[in-house]
């Protein structure tokens, strides 16, 4: 199961963790922030734009394995989602 990004091919098999994330700047800070945060906070902080991650880090490693995808709209990191899903209804 690969995916065509556009920051290249995604082995999907080796996938243990797949999540979208808002990147928001708050007193200086960056963070990655829940959409569901996001949506109730939004007027709190700086949104800078939404990320989904492909994390690859087997259970209990300390050296994380992740690919991100950076997306600068909600409906491009849908779209992006969507596309994924279907490689997992198959």
């Amino acid at each position: 199961m690969i995916y065509k990004s556009k920051i290249g091919d995604i082995d999907l098999a080796k996938l243990t963790r797949l999540y979208p994330a808002a990147v928001v700047e708050m007193q200086g800070e960056v963070a990655e922030m829940s959409l569901e945060w996001i949506e109730m906070n939004e007027d709190k902080v700086n949104l800078r734009g939404y990320i989904l991650v492909f994390d690859f880090t087997p259970p209990k490693e300390e050296i994380k394995d992740k690919k991100v995808l950076h997306f600068e709209t909600k409906d491009e990191l849908i779209q992006t989602m969507t596309e994924v899903a279907q490689f997992f209804q198959d």
